[in-house]
This record gives structure tokens, sequence and C-alpha cells, in this order.
């Protein structure tokens, strides 16, 4: 049996954690084992609470949307028009004249008269069609012979159930609309709200903290910058990425390079939060406090993963919660957190694992006697000209190159046998759309 990181959360159950929930099964992990292992062992922990319709964009669905009544609910037209029993129409001869019954069918107000099987119906779109009756002719295809609204002139070539929507044609009673795990889009709401829910069961949003580390780190915009000192790039781009997965998020500020108080933070951070992530201090240097911390308030686990950028990535636990530590260049830790961070913390929130759509494009670019052995993701550029969509890759490879993200609209994804790549050559290429933080 699987040993999973968490159980399926519900509002009354507390959530845990065991002890070996990262431990890998080898010293190096490739690409796809480490996936592979985060996706066996790791499960949704937000509990489930209630969310009002018009608040659950976003959110994960916690149990399965089921209609339980057809949509539509009633057989209605979809023109404004005449309706009639296509029984006694005969649809291949010359125009034909019927009587119109007294009163009408309109959107909220079914015809309440009485017709005859050889009668028309006034009739409008969305309202309900009158039992008898099963096609519907638009009005602008019809005449008033003489002026009479009392007949109307059908004409030939209407084929029975023209313009009438059936009850239950979109949705049938018993239908599963959406599953448990999926993340509510604008649309699904729709259909949420055409069965009938005013508030759906959804997965409370995953609490995440942010702690960044490093006596060289200073807040963005804090002050001029003092020989040695960098502005804190990670922690604003993490806080996003985050939240682009759905999750809630505090950002606990710079850890000094001092073990009491790197230790007070995440033992307090542990009581409050689902998930710690870290930005730099996850090696085993003298002044990287934070693994050694780890290590005796809870468990941790470094991976050496097999990939380029990244490489070392701590994961670990503190009692219920799950910390990882990421590197602390930039690059590495957009692409840890898009390949790693961003799928773990949609499962843990409840959604299913989510599989990034790869595509196929030709490269735009040469890349000749590459290092084999290792997975790579290079930061590309999709652009499209007469012969269809190229992918172009960022010139310097460099993991502290913001440019190079800002620049990139795509990863290239570099399986580790590949020894060479050559213009024309179709590459793996994963959007940033696929993350919800494509440019506009």
């Amino acid at each position: 049996m699987d040993r999973l990181c968490g159980l399926p959360g519900n509002s009354t159950m507390v959530n845990r954690l065991i002890d070996d929930c990262f431990r890998p099964d080898q010293k190096s992990l490739r690409h796809n084992d480490a996936v592979a292992l985060l996706k066996a062992r790791i499960a949704p922990v937000a509990p489930v609470e209630p969310v009002l319709l018009s608040q659950a964009a976003g959110r994960v669905l916690a149990a399965p949307a089921v209609a339980r009544s057809p949509v539509p609910a009633h057989t209605n037209a979809a023109v404004d028009g005449f309706a009639f029993a296509h029984a006694e129409y005969t649809s291949g001869q010359a125009p034909q004249l019927w009587p119109v019954a007294e009163g009408r069918s309109a959107a909220g107000h079914p015809f309440k008269g009485t017709f005859g099987p050889t009668q028309a119906v006034r009739i409008f779109t969305g309202a309900v069609v009158p039992e008898g009756a099963d096609t519907i002719v638009m009005q602008e295809d019809t005449e008033h012979p003489g002026g009479d609204p009392s007949h109307v002139l059908i004409p030939r070539g209407l084929k029975k159930g023209a313009n009438v929507r059936l009850a239950g044609e979109d949705v049938k009673t018993g239908q599963t609309l959406l599953r448990a795990g999926e993340i509510i889009r604008p649309q699904d709401l729709a259909a949420l709200a055409s069965i009938g829910l005013g508030d759906v069961a959804c997965h409370a949003r995953l609490r995440v903290a942010i702690v960044s580390t490093g006596d060289e780190v200073i807040p963005a915009g804090s002050r001029q910058l003092a020989p040695g000192e960098v502005y804190d790039a990670n922690a604003p781009m993490l806080r996003a990425l985050a939240i682009s997965a759905g999750a809630d998020v505090t950002d606990l500020g710079i850890l000094s390079d001092r073990a009491d108080i790197v230790g007070d933070c995440l033992a307090q951070a542990a009581g409050r939060f689902d998930v710690i992530l870290t930005s730099g201090g996850a090696s085993r240097g003298d002044e990287d406090h934070m693994a050694a911390t780890l290590g005796s308030l809870g468990t941790r686990h470094f991976w050496q993963i097999q990939v380029k950028p990244g490489r070392p990535m701590m994961l670990g636990q503190i009692g219920n919660a799950v910390v990882v530590g990421l590197p602390g260049n930039p690059v590495a830790v957009f692409v840890c957190f898009l390949m790693y961070v961003w799928p773990m913390l949609r499962r843990l929130g409840g959604a299913q694992w989510p599989e990034p759509r790869r595509l196929q494009v030709p490269a735009a670019f040469a890349f000749p006697k590459r290092k084999t052995g290792r997975r790579e993701f290079w930061r590309g550029t999709l652009e499209v000209d007469a012969n269809g969509w190229r992918v172009h890759k960022y010139e310097r490879d460099g993991s502290g190159l913001i440019s190079s993200l800002r620049e990139a609209d795509c990863l290239i994804d570099i399986p580790e046998d590949v020894p060479e790549v050559r213009p024309g050559d179709l590459l793996s290429v994963i959007p940033f759309t696929e993350y919800g933080i494509a440019r506009t």
C-alpha cells in the first residue's frame, strides 16, 4: 500500500502526515521518478467547506456536482415563431395555411389555452412548447395572407423538431457535471447554476507561508544596497506563483543566518500553515541553517534531482506542515516550483495532480554537443511565421538571469538522453499558459 502524505480532508478531520512521506527510494532522482514519487505519496490535506457559487471561481470542488433535474427543465422554443404538430404538416408540398390558436407562449408564461392538431400557437424564444406541438417555424419565414393574424402561412421543407430545444438535451437528471477535484472555471459556474446549486462543497484554500533566508538579502524598496547585499527577488515571485496554484499565501519575511531565529520561525509556522516554502539556505554549508533546523524539528530529505536548473531540493515535514526548501537562484526557484511545487500544491489543496500539456514544436535554433544524463528545462519563446509555430531558446542559461524568465513564454523540456538539438527538431514545449502565468 502506498504511503500518503495526507488523507482526503473534511471539515472535522485533522489531517496527519507521515514521517517518511518524501523519502526517496534512491539518492539521485530523474525528473520522471521525482514526479512519480510525489504523485504516489501526496493526497489532499485541505478541509472541506461550503462556498457560495458567487465566490467559487478557482476553488477545488470536493464532491461531485450531480444534476437533480434536467437542463433545460422544459422543452422550449429556440426562436420566435409558431409551434405546431408536425404529423399534420406535409413538408414536401406548397406552403400551408394554418389557423392560429388564441393565446401565446412566452418565456416564463406558458400557453394556457387549447389548440387542435391543425392549429399553430404563437411562441417566443425560451417559452415552453405547448403539449401536442413538436416543431417551430421561425416568424420571419411565415406570412399572414391579407394581414390576417388569425392565420399563418407555413413554408414547406421543415423537419420534425425544428427550432425546438428538448428537455434534458444539455444535462440529464443524474448526470455528473463536475467531478471532485476539478477546479471551478467561469463556464463551470454557469453549469452549476443551471442545475440550481447556490453553493458547492469545496476544499479550503491551502495555507502557504513564504520564507526567505540570508544575511545578504533585504526587502525590495527598503533601502539602497550595501556591498554584498541583494534584494529579495524570490519572495514576490513565489507568492504570485503559489496564488496561481490556488493557495492563500503569507510572506513571513527574511530570516538572518542564525539557527535560533530560523528554528523559532519554522516551529511557529508549522502550527499555522499547511506548507512552508523557503528559498536559499537549503544546502549543507556552515551558514545554511534551514536544513539542520528542519532535521531537528521534524524530518528532512535532500533530493538530488538530475535536473537543470534545480538539482538539490529539500523536502520535509514539521508536524502536519510540508516544508519545501528551494534553491536561492530565481530561475532554479521558478523551474522547480513549476515542475514540482505547483502540482504538489494543487494536489494538497484537493485537486487532481495536474499534468501540464506539452506541445511538439520545431526548434528554431541549434544546440550541438549537449551533455547528456540530466533533464533540462530551457527558457523558450514561441513564435509563428508562414511555416507555422517555432520555438526559440533564450541565448543564456544562467540560473540567476531573471530577464530570461521575463522574455520566455514557455519551458523547453529536453530529456536526459538527447545529445544535440538541430533546427527543425520537434521539441516538447510547456507553455506558461498551463500555469496561468502567460504574458497578456
